[in-house]
């Protein structure tokens, strides 16, 4: 039973980077629920586990669903906003010192669109909206904003199918693994990840 478990509905994962303090920090042990995004799509503010749109030998990445299908996000002045509407951030380390901003059909960051050979941007095709997140894609973000590969760097995470844009452009895309729900590991980090 335990080894089904651990198999098919939970799976252990080791944080290697800094990228999500100080929600995680390196060498934390978390439990990843990995039938939550077949029950239901990623949520924003979910810590969940992802293939990347870009080389990664394999290892997948950890970090906060900030934007889904059909917002608006934009970052200026250390601040992210969600549809017009200022987060409310506790679990970030440091304000993101870069603007972003979802607009003509692309993602810039600092004024300049992410160029679609090096990043997860979709073609126009894809886009119901030139100022909001295409269907099938997520704006991801670590926790510690500015030491943090992410969405502002390499564009959209995928929920499956095949990389629109970017270095792995038209392979199979696992998508979303899982959603991180608590630390286990080190006892003195134990707790449960909430939005």
């Amino acid at each position: 039973m335990g080894l089904f478990l651990v198999t098919f509905v939970v799976r252990v994962y080791f944080i290697p980077s800094i990228s999500m303090t100080p929600t995680l920090r390196v060498g934390d042990l978390v439990l990843v629920d990995l039938l939550a995004y077949r029950l239901h799509p990623p949520r924003p503010g979910d810590v969940a586990v992802f293939m990347p749109p870009v080389p990664s030998g394999g290892i997948a990445f950890v970090k906060r669903v900030i934007g889904v299908p059909g917002d608006r996000i934009r970052i200026a002045d250390g601040v992210v906003y969600r549809n017009g509407i200022p987060l409310d951030e506790p679990y970030e380390r440091s304000r993101p010192r870069y603007r972003l901003s979802i607009r003509d059909y692309d993602l810039y960051v600092n004024g300049r669109p992410l160029d679609p050979r090096l990043a997860d941007v979709p073609p126009r095709s894809f886009w119901r909206a030139p100022d909001r997140i295409p269907p099938g894609f997520y704006l991801v973000l670590g926790d510690d904003r500015n030491r943090s590969d992410d969405s502002h760097v390499w564009g959209f995470a995928q929920l499956g199918g095949r990389y629109a844009a970017g270095p792995l452009a038209g392979r199979p895309d696992p998508g979303f693994i899982g959603r991180a729900f608590l630390i286990c590991w080190p006892p003195t980090h134990l707790r449960i990840l909430t939005p």
